[in-house]
């Protein structure tokens, strides 16, 4: 967070010698960041927060009315085109990375995020390209995750355990299929209040059968296992990452 905070801060400054006003994009938290996770194992997390709907509807929010929004739409329109052109550079020249599961991703060259990047991690291309390999791999180890006997045996008590607590679902990838279909029609209280008992229920039953914690080994075991053919991208995301916090404290 320490890194994604002076990364807005050098965006700031960038954008003010452009000319611009710019109001730092709220970091994620650490609640925040267990969004998305294969099952939710931490009942209080699940109890405040359901299925992350909060965390949701904030983005919505942010999206439409943050300052940096309003700003820009309330210039003239030869100005929002060098406001967005600033910001975000152009694809005129651009850093081009090969993904793991295939394909290339681009970004450009220049704009304030670039520069802000190109100086928290000393090299912004080999950044790019470095951080787009390490964090692209889920393709290639997951669906071997789902076929693991550990996984699905572990899967089938959580699944038994939801059964006798009147929530008939065959997996944690059940019930995110259904999320909006089990909501459809509630208000925004009533949907976060009917998710968080849901989820209770799903954090209570990978407690029990520790569902949580043999996803989180098996994905730490098969991540680590595909690393070891992306050595060097691995080993340049982990140095530059180190430089970035280093200068990230110094600024």
């Amino acid at each position: 967070m320490e890194i994604d905070r002076a990364e807005q801060d050098l965006v700031l400054q960038c954008m003010q010698r452009q000319g611009f006003r710019y109001w730092p994009v709220p970091v994620a938290s650490v609640a925040e960041r267990k969004v998305g996770a294969y099952v939710v194992d931490d009942i209080g997390w699940a109890r405040q927060y359901g299925y992350g709907r909060p965390f949701d509807t904030a983005a919505m929010k942010s999206h439409r009315d943050h300052p940096n929004i309003t700003y820009r739409n309330a210039l003239a329109k030869k100005e929002r085109v060098r406001y967005s052109r600033a910001l975000d550079g152009n694809f005129t020249g651009t850093i081009t990375a090969e993904v793991p599961s295939g394909g290339s991703v681009r970004t450009p060259r220049d704009g304030c995020y670039a520069q802000a990047r190109e100086e928290l991690y000393g090299d912004y291309p080999t950044w790019f390209r470095a951080k787009k390999t390490v964090t692209s791999l889920t393709p290639l180890y997951v669906p071997r995750i789902l076929r693991d006997k550990r996984l699905t045996s572990t899967v089938a008590a959580w699944s038994r355990c939801m059964k006798a607590a009147g929530r008939p679902f065959q997996s944690p990838d059940a019930i995110r299929r259904e999320r909006g279909n089990l909501i459809r029609g509630m208000s925004e209280s009533q949907a976060l209040r009917s998710e968080s008992a849901l989820a209770v229920t799903e954090a209570k039953c990978a407690q029990r059968t520790s569902l949580g914690k043999t996803a989180r080994a098996l994905e730490m075991e098969y991540r680590n296992k595909t690393a070891r053919d992306y050595a060097a991208e691995f080993t340049a995301y982990r140095q530059m990452r180190m430089s970035a916090l280093a200068r990230a404290r110094s600024l």
